[in-house]
């Protein structure tokens, strides 16, 4: 197949790409700027690099026509964030035959109720990225629906993690110290009990989903799947694995939401609220089932990953 990749040159996109190119697919990777990859692979010399800006073609009106201009098979689109976006997406892509493979995120659930969370699941969704998406997944599955209508598929990712990105950490925000603490057997502060859960899935195992939808689109347009590991974890959980990992023994110190806020600043506080409110622990087997999607890493290993890149490129010191 003729495959567009938007936002190809992304943390996924340098899994994607190759993996697509390898199972011998035309491959068109969108791109803001001429940056290389993420993560540098031989099957890059043989993809077509378009550079288009999507915030100005959106503004003007252009992207997706540029896009829908390509004739693609499949448009995979990494970078859709709001309705009008989409909006314009399946407007340029009616009556062209191309089907739409959308990135979603699991924050177009809230606050988790039963668990492990479907697909089906009601959804209280809250704040302006996870209502966002959930608003572009609901235009494009009815628009799927409609008779001639653009066909989509939208995969909702976890916590993206592995090499190249810090990724969310035992308190639920980005803070690299909290990983250096727990490898040297320092003490963190936790708010609550740390049974809040957290589900990552590593950037390679997203690919694997982006492009087994992409293969097998004519067997599941219309329908929205999770992509995460095969389970979540605790807060307290990843700290006491990342710990142990390291040869050390976690010491958690449990404090309140108001203690905890009070010794960390703002951007990592509001992340670790923002991430324990919902404490997310999807259910794959939708994915599974339709897609045949098999996630290889868990979440402490896509973790771990993630650590060692981040150590050898020097913006942490695990020793």
């Amino acid at each position: 197949m003729k495959i567009v990749v938007i936002g190809s040159t992304g943390h996924v996109g340098g899994f994607l790409v190759p993996r697509l190119v390898e199972a011998g697919h035309e491959v068109v990777a969108v791109s803001r700027g001429a940056s290389e990859p993420y993560r540098p692979h031989a099957a890059w010399s043989r993809v077509t690099r378009l550079l288009l800006d999507r915030e100005a073609g959106d503004a003007d009106g252009t992207f997706a026509g540029e896009i829908a201009g390509l004739g693609a098979d499949v448009v995979i689109d990494m970078i859709c964030f709001t309705v009008a976006s989409a909006r314009q997406m399946v407007d340029a892509l009616q009556s062209t035959g191309t089907v739409l493979v959308h990135c979603g995120t699991v924050w177009v659930h809230g606050p988790s109720r039963e668990v492990p969370i479907t697909e089906e699941a009601e959804r209280t969704p809250f704040g302006e990225y996870g209502t966002q998406k959930a608003a572009v997944e609901e235009l494009l599955l009815r628009e799927s629906r409609r008779p001639g209508g653009v066909q989509s598929i939208v995969l909702h990712p976890g916590h993206i993690t592995g090499p190249g990105w810090p990724m969310i950490n035992a308190v639920g925000n980005l803070d690299l110290s909290v990983w250096e603490a727990l490898a040297a057997g320092r003490e963190i502060a936790m708010p609550g009990l740390g049974l809040e859960t957290v589900h990552h899935v590593h950037a390679d195992d997203v690919a694997q989903a982006f492009q087994l939808a992409a293969e097998r689109h004519s067997q599941v347009v219309g329908e929205a799947f999770h992509v995460v590991s095969e389970r979540a974890i605790t807060l307290r959980g990843l700290a006491e694995a990342i710990a142990r990992h390291h040869g050390q023994e976690a010491r958690l110190r449990f404090v309140s939401w108001a203690e905890f806020r009070d010794q960390t600043s703002d951007e990592h506080g509001d992340a670790s609220w923002q991430h324990a409110s919902r404490s997310h622990s999807m259910s794959i087997e939708k994915a599974r089932r339709l897609l045949g999607y098999a996630p290889r890493y868990t979440s402490v290993q896509a973790v771990v990953e993630g650590l060692e890149w981040l150590e050898a490129d020097g913006q942490l010191t695990l020793g």
